[in-house]
C-alpha cells in the first residue's frame, strides 16, 4: 500500500481534490478513476471521490494501482535497436511492441519499458500523452501481448486520434490461438467488462445481471472469424476497437474458448510457447481532421507461428 497523511492545510478538502495534491503527479481525473476502482480507502475504508478528509486521516492506494511518473529517456531500449517501426510519420509512429516488453513504467526507476523507448527515439512526445508515465501512447498492450501500438508525435495528433478511439474510426485487430471445440466459426461477444472484484490482476466478464448490478461494468465487445482449425486448437483473428483490459482474453475464456497459455483465464498450455498467444495484429485510421488515415499489418510473431506449426 502507498500510504499518505492527510495534512492540516488540506483539512475538509474533497478526496479527489487531496489526493491530486499528496500524489506528485496524480490529476484529479486519475484520481477519481482510483477512486471509482474503489483503490482508495480512508482510515482503512473505501471512500468516494467526494467523501471530505480530515487533518490526520490515513490515505491508501493500492500498491498494484500505477501512478504517473517521469519516462526517462532508456537508450538501452532505443526504439532502432529493439523495436520495427511500423510507420512513422511527423505526426505518429506506429511500432511492435516484443512480448515481455512493459508498455511503461510503473517506478521512476524503471527502465526497458516502450515509453522509455519511446522517449529515447522521439524526444518530443514528453510533453503528449494523458499522463507523463505514457509519452504519446494512445493504448496499451498487456507486457505479454506482442504486436502494433499507435503513439503521436504532437499535442494535434493525439487529440485526434483520441476522438477517434471515441468515435470509433480505429480498427484494431488481433491474431490469437485458443482452444477452438466450443467456438463457431465467426460471432461477437458483448459481456460487459469490470475489474475483479476478488483479484486485481485480472477482470471480470460480467455475464449473469447479478454480476452486471454489483460491480458497474464497463460496455465492450469483441468480435471473431476463425481463420484456421487444428485438432482442437483455432487460429483466430479478433477485433476489439475499443478493447479494454485484458478484454479479447476475458472474452474468449468466458466462450470457453480460452488462449493457449494463459494461465490467468484457464488457458491450456502448449509446450512450445513461454507467454499467452495475442498478437496485435492490425491498426488502421479513417482520416481525422488533419491527422490521415493509415493501415498497418504484421504476422504472427515466431514464437506465435511456431506453436501453430507444431500443431500441424
Amino acid at each position: 500500500m502507498r500510504r499518505f497523511q492527510v495534512p492540516e492545510s488540506l483539512d475538509g478538502e474533497r478526496l479527489d481534490k487531496a489526493l491530486a495534491n499528496l500524489v506528485p503527479g496524480l490529476s484529479r481525473a486519475r484520481a477519481k478513476d482510483l477512486t471509482a476502482e474503489g483503490a482508495v480507502r480512508v482510515d482503512g475504508r473505501r471512500a468516494g471521490k467526494s467523501a471530505v478528509v480530515a487533518a490526520g486521516q490515513e490515505i491508501t492506494i493500492d500498491e498494484a494501482v500505477h501512478l504517473d511518473t517521469d519516462v526517462t529517456p532508456d537508450p538501452d531500449a532505443d526504439l532502432a535497436a529493439t523495436l520495427v517501426v511500423r510507420l512513422e510519420r511527423p505526426d505518429l509512429v506506429v511500432v511492435e511492441k516484443p512480448a515481455g516488453m512493459p508498455t511503461a513504467p510503473v517506478e521512476p526507476s524503471d527502465r526497458g519499458t516502450l515509453a522509455n523507448a519511446l522517449m529515447a527515439r522521439y524526444p518530443e512526445m514528453a510533453d503528449v500523452g494523458f499522463r507523463k508515465r505514457e509519452p504519446g501512447l494512445l493504448h496499451r498492450l498487456d507486457t505479454e501481448t506482442s504486436g502494433l501500438v499507435l503513439a503521436a508525435r504532437t499535442v494535434e495528433a493525439f487529440e485526434a486520434l483520441r476522438r477517434a478511439f471515441t468515435e470509433d474510426l480505429l480498427d484494431k485487430r488481433y491474431l490469437l490461438l485458443c482452444s477452438g471445440e466450443e467456438l463457431p466459426d465467426s460471432g461477437s461477444v458483448a459481456h460487459p467488462i469490470a475489474n475483479h472484484p476478488k483479484d486485481r490482476r485480472r477482470v471480470l466478464a460480467c455475464i449473469h445481471p447479478r454480476d452486471v448490478a454489483r460491480n458497474a461494468p464497463r460496455p465492450a465487445e469483441t468480435s471473431w472469424r476463425v481463420l484456421e482449425r487444428r485438432g482442437s486448437w483455432a487460429l483466430v483473428e479478433a477485433k476489439a476497437s475499443k478493447a479494454l483490459r485484458h478484454q479479447v482474453r476475458v472474452h474468449f475464456a468466458s466462450m470457453n474458448a480460452p488462449l493457449a497459455n494463459d494461465e490467468l483465464y484457464g488457458g491450456t498450455m502448449l509446450p512450445q510457447l513461454t507467454r499467452h498467444a495475442l498478437h496485435a495484429s492490425h491498426l488502421a485510421l479513417r482520416t481525422v481532421g488533419a491527422v490521415k488515415g493509415f493501415e498497418v499489418a504484421t504476422p504472427l510473431p515466431a514464437d506465435l507461428q511456431a506453436a501453430w506449426d507444431a500443431l500441424a
